[in-house]
């Protein structure tokens, strides 16, 4: 019985797929900001390969169960979206907060940034790709 289940399961989970494939899979649901960052640690990966940077996915909305967990297990609000943790001769670490358009960052995230830049770290929001490839080039020439 229990395998009869378990293939119904996994016919249902490919039938799911290949909807999401078909419709387009789940590009649709990502936002300006998703595609931003999407090309921006594409961008990190291709130039800096060795560079040790993260996305912090400490976005969307989420159930109360899971903003209870987060918060439980420390998490906190306002993180920068991408962070490198790779120094340069000047600071020790580059912190980017993507805004898409004309977003601009939450009172959490402004105090992100300073306490980092505080810390010795380049912090800063910026809401254009070539602006960030910018900043990623002075900051791994040590131009910034």
């Amino acid at each position: 019985m229990k395998s009869v289940f378990i293939r119904l399961a996994n016919f249902f989970i490919n039938l799911v797929q290949i909807f999401f494939q078909l419709a387009g899979g789940y590009n649709k649901y990502l936002g300006k900001e998703d595609h931003l960052q999407h090309q921006v640690m594409r961008y990190i990966a291709a130039q800096y390969p060795f560079a040790l940077a993260t996305h912090i996915a400490n976005e969307g909305r989420r159930s109360p169960f899971e903003r209870f967990k987060f918060k439980h297990l420390g998490a906190k609000a306002g993180i920068p979206d991408i962070l490198i943790f790779d120094p340069n001769e000047k600071y020790n670490g580059l912190a980017i907060e993507l805004k898409a358009g004309k977003n601009k960052p939450t009172p959490a995230q402004k105090e992100w940034l300073e306490e980092l830049e505080v810390r010795g770290w380049a912090a800063m929001w910026l809401n254009d790709f070539d602006k960030v490839v910018d900043v990623l080039n002075k900051y791994f020439r040590d131009e910034l």
